[in-house]
């Protein structure tokens, strides 16, 4: 994180329009603070643009709300899948699951992140979305498993607001045995969304080769704020 400072923000800033539109603008900043892990001014959040980590402070935890300068978007069109991936699809030797086990995939981000963000106040807030969805928001649990041992391989956490799908975190296996493992989560996450008609797939930073590999596009602060917003309201 590039940034000198933080400004703390609450929920009548995001749903005040100037404040909101002077975030917008302001193209020298992306990261901003709360103390607020409600669910209501989460779902405000991440229904304005921002996606949300969290951050430790001089022992403090914090949201971390982040309006980015950059999204990749993968309009399912564009998907892409690579033959490694075709070749694994062909194997059929996995299960892939949607809101199996939650508990298992944040022990697993846990493991497999050395600085892993979806913990304290912030992981509590993901398991009571999770358990109580809300105001056309819900979050998903997206799970691989491998067909024969039942041992989950790779997968992720995001949510779903109205017809969009955005990702927040995931993990995979390191053992050579599961190589590619990785990349067929998301290749089977992307046929799962275009089969339940959700209009396109919000990955997030855009600094990431794999993303653009899978067929994602570059966007703009402005030019994802135009389309996302036309899609949330």
């Amino acid at each position: 994180m590039q940034q000198d400072f933080l400004y703390l923000i609450d929920k009548n800033d995001i749903k005040e329009k100037n404040t909101l539109i002077n975030i917008y603008s302001n193209t020298n900043v992306n990261y901003y603070l709360s103390d607020d892990f409600s669910k209501e001014f989460y779902i405000l959040l991440a229904k304005t643009g921002f996606i949300s980590t969290s951050i430790f402070i001089d022992n403090l935890f914090y949201l971390l709300p982040e309006i980015q300068f950059e999204y990749a978007i993968l309009d399912f069109d564009n998907l892409h899948i690579n033959k490694r991936v075709k070749k694994l699809i062909n194997q059929n030797n996995f299960e892939f699951l949607i809101n199996k086990d939650i508990n298992k995939i944040l022990e697993k981000l846990d493991d497999y992140h050395k600085d892993n963000w979806l913990t304290n106040k912030y992981k509590d807030l993901i398991v009571d979305l999770y358990k109580n969805p809300d105001n056309n928001f819900s979050i998903l649990s997206i799970e691989l498993y491998d067909k024969n041992s039942k041992e989950l391989i790779a997968g992720e956490i995001g949510y779903k607001i109205n017809s969009t799908y955005t990702s927040l975190s995931g993990f995979s296996s390191k053992d050579e045995n599961y190589k590619n493992w990785g990349k067929l989560q998301m290749v089977l996450l992307a046929l799962y969304l275009e089969k339940n008609n959700f209009s396109f797939w919000n990955l997030g930073h855009p600094y990431m080769q794999y993303k653009f590999d899978l067929g994602a596009k570059l966007y703009s602060r402005e030019d994802f704020l135009k389309r996302w917003l036309t899609q949330i309201q």
